[in-house]
């Protein structure tokens, strides 16, 4: 868990868990050319892969245009870089770089060699020639998907539909199974960061796994690219922006979607989340009772800014030492933790940024108890983890367990060899196994599709 705007709004990304702090945000209204870039964006990009790779950081944070500098200074971008680096290494080689166009911005990826690692580096340049963004995740995989060993590719077919109207519209897949309906039908909810509508990391898609599984066994999934994704810049402009504009709108824009197809049961629409959609599965219910039933994979309990903690310490002392970058790291998540305790609503009012959110960001997660939350809404529910999930954790499975010790149409089921995305595997899990291909194992699709069709 952790890609929100730390780890939601455009971070720094690896595997889909943000592990520090870097918005990519632009600027809040359209730029006038004032002045010709000293070099071509793909030129401009590459020099400042090369100033990250030189720990040359003034030299990045000095080109940041006013939105940027607001969010992201010399520390906390060191502080990012080096929380990359204890991933996947020291820094080896980059590309040249891609351009692309972006509305009134202009978009460059370098992909990058680390010694564990490939990792893409985007930059966002203004007309200006301000750095207006900055990404740094995980490369779209070279690999083929191919489908596991449970799917029947002749028992569904696949559509595009648009979740939403308007400026917030996003794209879509409806997975249907053949056959007489309606079906039974489920959202998919997605995990941190600005995922597409597979939940793609490297190789990996968990969601097209869980898709194409369910449509085999008769049950219709919606899946749809997140807001973050498609509409990033617009998102940055915003002052006001929580988990519900994240997240919560679109699930319940895609539940009324699935409502009015006529092959799909109104009365059995399900939603799955994970991660950060599983945390917010208690206000995806509450804001409308006629779902279901509800899935919780992996849902984080903690608050974000102590998962971000949790996150660097494991991470830090993986290797059994704990480095000077690594420590400075850890007590810069630690005072976010003290900072986050402290914000005031008159904080979000003057439109305080934190560590690339909103100070309404923060403030609508603080003191936010999904297992709580999720006691006191009348739905059935599922509750699924991993035992070798280091962000979302076997004693945050307990804290779910505990919750809802009194809700009798709860469910649990702990898997003892999976990851935070539901990959199987063994040892100690590192973000670094997330690149090795694989796919959730069927038993999980097996206990799912049993749950909704009971």
């Amino acid at each position: 868990m952790i890609a929100r705007r730390v780890r939601h709004r455009w971070p720094i990304v690896l595997a889909g868990l943000c592990i520090a702090a870097m918005p990519l945000v632009a600027q809040t209204q359209t730029p006038t050319p004032a002045q010709t870039p000293v070099l071509p964006p793909v030129a401009h990009a590459a020099a400042v892969v090369d100033a990250l790779a030189a720990r040359d950081f003034e030299k990045v944070t000095s080109q940041f245009d006013a939105a940027m500098k607001a969010g992201l200074d010399d520390d906390k971008l060191r502080s990012a870089w080096d929380g990359i680096l204890t991933q996947v290494g020291a820094f080896v080689r980059r590309s040249a770089g891609q351009e692309q166009p972006r509305g009134a911005y202009v978009a460059v990826t370098v992909q990058c060699e680390f010694e564990k690692a490939r990792i893409d580096v985007t930059v966002v340049f203004s007309v200006t020639g301000q750095i207006a963004g900055l990404q740094i995740r995980p490369p779209a995989s070279a690999t083929p998907y191919s489908a596991p060993a449970y799917v029947i590719a002749t028992a569904f077919k696949e559509s595009e539909v648009t979740v939403g109207s308007g400026e917030w519209a996003v794209p879509a897949t409806i997975t249907m199974p053949l056959g007489v309906g309606p079906f039974p039908a489920v959202v998919l909810v997605h995990g941190s960061g600005p995922n597409d509508r597979d939940e793609s990391f490297g190789p990996n898609k968990t969601f097209k796994d869980l898709a194409l599984g369910l449509a085999t066994r008769g049950i219709a999934v919606l899946r749809y690219d997140k807001r973050t994704k498609v509409h990033q810049a617009k998102l940055a402009s915003l002052t006001a922006f929580t988990v519900k504009e994240e997240s919560i709108d679109d699930t319940l824009l895609a539940v009324s979607l699935l409502r009015a197809n006529p092959l799909v049961d109104p009365a059995r629409i399900f939603v799955i989340g994970h991660s950060l959609g599983g945390m917010l599965i208690p206000r995806i219910a509450a804001a409308d009772p006629k779902i279901a039933g509800l899935v919780v994979m992996a849902g984080a309990v903690r608050s974000l800014e102590q998962s971000i903690l949790d996150q660097l310490q494991y991470l830090a002392e993986a290797d059994g030492v704990v480095s000077p970058e690594e420590r400075q790291q850890i007590d810069g998540a630690r005072q976010l933790v003290g900072i986050v305790a402290k914000l005031t609503p008159e904080d979000a009012k003057a439109g305080k940024n934190l560590s690339g959110a909103p100070a309404g960001y923060w403030l609508d997660l603080r003191g936010y108890d999904p297992p709580a939350a999720a006691a006191r809404v009348p739905q059935r529910m599922l509750v699924l983890q991993g035992a070798r999930d280091y962000q979302v954790t076997v004693v945050d499975f307990e804290r779910w367990k505990t919750g809802l010790a009194t809700k009798k149409n709860a469910e649990f089921k702990l898997y003892p060899t999976l990851n935070h995305l539901f990959l199987p595997g063994t040892g100690k899990s590192l973000p670094t196994e997330y690149s090795t291909p694989g796919h959730v194992p069927v038993e999980v699709i097996e206990d799912i599709a049993a749950w909704i069709k009971k």
